[in-house]
């Protein structure tokens, strides 16, 4: 339960707890809902597009507000396995029921019985219908548009229907059934409902070359909203019951990762907001409304583990269309638009303040152009995964794939940013190693699939072991294969010899000095090393005990070791991949315990950031995070599956 004047005080009153807000998706955009019932941020008409609604980063760039106007406390949660959000406000003299959506239009063809994907016919309609339920209830509306980040404030005026807003690049049309007072660039109203009164509000936008869109009936409205519960509904239906470990929570995050899922494309972001802080006021900041290749590999292992095999897919050939023009002698690039966007240049945001006054405000993410020498396993490791479903790979495909092995055996030598991006010097990452092992593992089994029969239509190559250049005769990967198994033994070595720190008990983070990095908890779940190897048990214990912050969760690393000022919150991702290590160690008893503390980290509504402060247990960083969500799934599924054995 939730109460008015639960935020904290202060300099920082202003801005409600990361924690304190709710999801709702469109799979086209993202919107996050305050426990107060005021919509703080939303990005129009991409996840990744300038914020209409940004009080999340300062109190003055926008939102949308329906709450009680005096003392109240407030309920809520999803109607059923949806993203359609329900707060149950309640005062002295009465109770109000909130019900706030993106609107995703029709799931099946009438005429065909066709089943549609979800949210392809989605209408671009944020739909609010307020409810008096018991007694009688006084509301404040306020409805402040600020386009482009805070930067516009538009001029309203009265339209049939509703209230038109003009500003900008765009022009919102506000569905309302009450009249509005105009001022200060807002549309507000205080209102008193009876019990069983009804309010119905949307809102849709247009660019200013096209016409706006018509005010809705109370008909449509309600169709509407009937069609965006039984789509959510049915997708999740449509999918396996979770027979494993925090079912509820599991399921929730299976919708998280449709809902950050990008409809045309089948990008998934890796959270739908910018810039909320790693750390308050220490400037690690960063814009995650982007897809990065990392997440292909953990992404495709959750969604088959949950049955969303489909879902899986779609991801990957999206990341291969978006990297499909790769050359091997370049680094792979890490990450994209939504849309294939390769440019995704950083810059600062000077005019907002940031979430609790943490500037600066990023959009774009120079991390872009960072080589990061991991990205060639993850995405060769979700290829072998995918496998049964690859078998008609065409030859441009092939060619890819090829390639990313080549590049892998290639580069793998070279000093890189790491998993974590640092912005310090390039180290020699034992995690950026192992996965480039990973990458011509997959490639050496994946031979026979990936081989290429047109092999005129094919560039020419580099031998991986002499580097003398290959005829597009010679390109062929089943040829290629014992080069790779090559290689892939030299990573081998290498790793164990300068990887292995005897002194710690442990696989270091890097091949020099004798820090610690919590991704190489992924040494058994890639097939490096099996779970009863001693050096890998010994690993996970080493980590379990120096990286466990004070709730018991794991940081990433070592302070003072990421090239950035001050130190960061527990890494909620690093929890789960701790109970995914102790349950392939054979030790499950205690891998349920470190799976329920990370589990712990969500809130009411099952959702996670991407870090948790150790000394307050307060969410940081941005939200909802895909990963932490992908984690929960991968770590449930090893100990379903390792107390199965």
């Amino acid at each position: 339960m939730h109460h008015q004047d639960d935020a904290e005080t202060g300099a920082h009153a202003r801005y409600r707890p990361i924690e304190d807000y709710a999801l709702l998706s469109d799979r086209r955009c993202a919107a996050l809902v305050s426990s107060e019932g005021s919509i703080d941020w939303f990005c129009r008409p991409r996840f990744d597009s300038p914020a209409v609604y940004g009080r999340l980063l300062d109190p003055d760039a926008g939102h949308w507000s329906i709450r009680p106007s005096g003392p109240f406390t407030s309920e809520r949660s999803y109607v059923g396995d949806t993203l359609v959000l329900r707060t149950v406000f309640t005062t002295d003299t009465g109770t109000a029921h909130l019900i706030d959506t993106f609107a995703i239009g029709p799931s099946t063809e009438a005429e065909t019985g066709v089943r549609l994907r979800l949210a392809s016919r989605a209408p671009r309609a944020t739909i609010r219908v307020l409810e008096c339920t018991a007694g009688r209830i006084e509301i404040d509306f306020e409805f402040k548009p600020r386009p482009e980040f805070g930067l516009v404030k538009p001029i309203f005026t009265t339209i049939p229907g509703g209230v038109l807003a003009t500003g900008g690049p765009v022009r919102f049309v506000l569905t309302c059934p009450i009249d509005l007072e105009f001022s200060d660039a807002a549309a507000t109203v205080r209102i008193t409902l009876d019990e069983g009164e009804k309010l119905r509000f949307v809102t849709q936008s247009a660019g200013l070359a096209d016409e706006p869109p018509a005010t809705w009936t109370p008909e449509a409205i309600d169709v509407a909203l009937e069609e965006t519960i039984q789509g959510w509904q049915r997708w999740s239906d449509a999918h396996p019951t979770w027979d494993g470990p925090l079912p509820h929570l599991v399921r929730r995050s299976i919708l998280v990762l449709e809902a950050l899922r990008y409809q045309p494309t089948g990008a998934i972001v890796a959270a739908p907001t910018t810039s909320l802080p790693e750390a308050v006021g220490a400037g690690r900041n960063w814009d995650y409304r982007f897809s990065w290749i990392r997440d292909a590999s953990f992404t495709v292992q959750a969604l088959a583990a949950a049955g969303s095999t489909e879902e899986a897919i779609q991801f990957f050939e999206f990341i291969t269309r978006a990297a499909a023009h790769y050359h091997p002698e370049n680094p792979l690039q890490i990450m994209f638009g939504v849309g294939g966007e390769h440019d995704l240049s950083e810059r600062e945001l000077t005019h907002l303040s940031g979430w609790r006054g943490s500037r600066p405000v990023r959009v774009g993410n120079a991390a872009w152009q960072q080589p990061q020498l991991d990205v060639y396993g993850e995405f060769l490791d979700a290829a072998w995964q995918l496998r049964p479903h690859l078998t008609h790979l065409d030859a441009a495909s092939r060619r890819f794939l090829t390639g990313v092995a080549d590049a892998a055996a290639d580069h793998w030598g070279r000093p890189d940013h790491g998993i974590w991006e640092s912005r310090g010097a390039p180290r020699h990452y034992t995690y950026s190693k192992l996965m480039c092992w990973v990458a011509l593992d997959r490639a050496v089994k994946h031979a026979e699939l990936i081989e290429v029969e047109q092999r005129e239509a094919m560039t020419f190559g580099r031998d991986v072991l002499s580097g003398q250049e290959l005829t597009p005769e010679d390109f062929n990967p089943v040829k290629l294969a014992p080069g790779w198994a090559a290689a892939r033994d030299r990573i081998r070595e290498a790793i164990e010899e300068y990887a292995w720190k005897p002194a710690i008990g442990a696989f270091g983070a890097a091949f020099d000095g004798d820090d610690l990095d919590a991704a190489v908890l992924l040494l058994p779940a890639v097939g490096f090393l099996p779970g009863d190897d001693p050096r890998v048990v010994s690993t996970v214990d080493v980590i379990a005990e120096r990286l466990r912050a004070r709730q018991g969760l794991v940081r990433r690393y070592e302070s003072g070791t990421d090239g950035l000022e001050g130190d960061e919150g527990a890494f909620i991702i690093c929890t789960f991949w701790l109970a995914q290590a102790l349950a392939l160690t054979g030790r499950v008893e205690r891998a349920r315990d470190v799976l329920e503390e990370a589990a712990a980290c969500a809130n009411d509504l099952g959702l996670m950031s991407e870090e948790i402060d150790a000394d307050s247990g307060a969410m940081l960083g941005n939200y909802p995070q895909a990963f932490s969500h992908i984690g929960l799934i991968n770590a449930a599924a090893a100990i379903r599956d390792a107390e199965r054995r």
